[in-house]
């Protein structure tokens, strides 16, 4: 079962709500490979919060590394139209194939962290899952987090710090300009 499968479909539907007609196309597409400059598309959806989410569309059955939540689709959402979210999740995806990527795990995001912006990091978080028969489908959210945020969570955990994230109500939203909850 893949991502276009209308189960598959139906239940990210319920999670998200209806998509948006519009898809960012990757370049080349995924299934001719990393090497080859292929990256996932990206689906949005405008009616699952106040804000824009972006979730790719080629995981989900792919052979991916284990992970709570099960074979998943990347998310992130933003406040406005952004493209620094869909193309991280989309440049990102094929990293899902190679390492197993769980709730409460952080990632230094090196060349996507501009000098301007002061999301440094991301951690992962199991944003939702669901079964069709055995089977567990989920989407992984990616929320951005500052330097000082991912310092605290390799001290004390990425679990740790989504409920601080969720306590401040910043959760599940990447803003890329946003203070430290620790300032």
């Amino acid at each position: 079962m893949d991502f276009s499968s209308p189960q598959i479909q139906e239940k990210i539907e319920q999670i998200l709500g209806k998509p948006e007609s519009i898809v960012i196309h990757a370049h080349v597409p995924f299934h001719l490979g990393y090497n080859a400059g292929g990256r996932a598309d990206v689906f949005l959806y405008k009616n699952h919060l106040d804000g824009i989410v972006y979730i790719t569309g080629d995981l989900i059955g792919q052979k991916q590394k284990s992970s709570d939540a099960g074979n998943y689709e990347f998310m992130v959402a933003h406040k406005t139209d952004n493209e620094w979210g869909s193309n991280l999740i989309s440049n990102l995806s094929y990293y899902t194939l190679d390492a197993s990527i769980n709730s409460g795990e952080t990632m230094d995001i090196g060349a996507y962290a501009s000098p301007e912006n002061t999301v440094k990091a991301i951690v992962f978080d199991k944003y939702s899952t669901f079964r069709i028969g055995f089977k567990k489908y989920g989407l992984m959210l990616i929320i951005g987090i500052t330097e000082d945020e991912l310092e605290w969570a390799k001290r004390n955990s990425g679990s740790k710090l989504i409920e601080k994230l969720k306590e401040e109500d910043i959760y599940p939203i990447t803003d890329l300009k946003r203070k430290s909850i620790f300032q």
